[in-house]
C-alpha cells in the first residue's frame, strides 16, 4: 500500500465524523446494484439509445427498475427520465445506497477531459464524479463507464480507488467515434452493449469491447481511440453478475481482500489507530457544491 493511499485513508477518517448521509440514501434499496445511466446530449439519438438499451438489459438480468436511475438531455424524454444536468446527476450518484454501483455516462467529451452535459452547457470533471462516488458508493464494488471523446482522464487521479473498475471509450488525448444521426449507437457503446450480454467478468468486458472498437475503427479508417481501463486491486476480477446478492463467492472474496488491504495500510501508519465503521469508510464530503 503506497503512502498516497495511507494519506487518503487518514483524510477520510478525519472527515467521516462530519459526514451526514444524503436524505435519499436512507430510502434507497440497499440490496443489489444501484445504477445511474446518463445521456449528456440529445443532438444525436445515439446517447439516449444507449442508456435505454442498457436499462432494458439490466431489468432483463434482474435489476429492479426502481434501482435504475436514467437521466436524459432530451426534453421529450423527461417523463421517463430525470434531466441530465450536473446538479441532478451528482445528487443522484451521491444518494445511492446499494451493495454495488454501476455508473454509465455517454455524451461528447472536451479536450480537457471533461464530460459534456448539453442541458445547461455544463461539463462534469473527474474530481466532481469522484466526490459523488465517495458519498454514494463508498467502498462497495463500483463500475464506472464513461463513453466520450478524451474520456481517459476519468480512469486515473481522484477516480482510482481500490474498489472501482473504470472503463473509458478513449485515451485522454484521443477522440472516440460514432456519434452520428444515422447510427443507433457510438462505436464504443455498440461494442459494449453486445459484449455485456456474454462477457463473464468486467475485465473481459473491457478486453472484448476494446477489441471490437479497434476492429470497427480499422474498417472505417479512423485513428485508434484506444479505450482505457482501471481495475482497482480489491475487485479487479469482479464478474458481471448483475442479479443476486452479496453472497456470491467472488464478491465475498473481493470484500475480504479489500478489508485486508485497508487493515494493512492502517497498521502501517506510525501513530494512532483508525477505526473506520462500515458506513464511514470511503465516504467524504463532496468535492463539489450541490446547488
Amino acid at each position: 500500500m503506497t503512502c498516497r493511499w495511507i494519506t487518503r485513508l487518514a483524510t477520510l477518517f478525519v472527515l467521516a465524523a462530519s459526514y451526514v448521509p444524503h436524505p435519499a440514501a436512507a430510502q434507497a434499496n440497499a440490496g443489489g446494484w444501484q445504477v445511474v445511466l446518463a445521456a449528456g446530449d440529445s443532438a444525436q439519438p445515439v446517447f439516449d439509445n444507449a442508456t435505454r438499451a442498457l436499462s432494458a438489459m439490466l431489468v432483463g438480468k434482474g435489476v429492479p427498475p426502481a434501482n435504475i436511475h436514467r437521466l436524459t438531455s432530451n426534453p421529450r424524454e423527461l417523463g421517463t427520465a430525470a434531466p441530465a444536468v450536473k446538479s441532478v446527476l451528482l445528487q443522484t450518484i451521491a444518494g445511492l445506497n446499494g451493495s454495488r454501483c454501476l455508473i454509465f455516462l455517454t455524451s461528447h467529451g472536451t479536450h480537457e477531459g471533461d464530460f459534456y452535459l448539453a442541458g445547461r452547457n455544463e461539463v462534469l470533471t473527474p474530481n466532481e464524479l469522484a466526490g459523488a462516488l465517495a458519498l454514494g458508493c463508498g467502498r462497495v464494488p463500483t463500475v464506472v463507464i464513461v463513453s466520450a471523446c478524451f474520456s481517459g482522464a476519468f480512469a486515473s487521479g481522484a477516480m482510482d480507488w481500490p474498489n472501482r473498475i473504470i472503463l473509458t471509450a478513449a485515451r485522454a488525448d484521443r477522440p472516440s467515434f460514432g456519434c452520428a444521426a444515422d447510427r443507433d449507437y457510438t462505436y464504443f457503446d455498440s461494442c459494449l452493449l453486445g459484449v455485456l450480454q456474454v462477457a463473464p467478468s468486467w475485465r473481459a468486458v473491457y478486453d472484448q469491447t476494446a477489441a471490437c472498437v479497434r476492429q470497427t475503427e480499422q474498417q472505417t479508417n479512423q485513428t485508434p481511440s484506444e479505450p482505457q481501463a482501471y481495475f482497482g486491486p480489491a475487485f479487479s476480477a469482479l464478474p458481471v453478475f448483475i442479479a443476486g446478492d452479496t453472497a456470491h463467492p467472488a464478491f465475498a472474496d473481493a470484500t475480504r481482500a479489500l478489508g485486508t488491504m485497508l487493515a494493512a495500510s492502517v497498521s502501517a501508519v506510525p501513530s494512532g489507530r483508525f477505526g473506520f465503521g462500515e458506513s464511514e469508510l470511503g465516504r467524504s464530503p463532496p468535492l463539489f457544491r450541490l446547488d
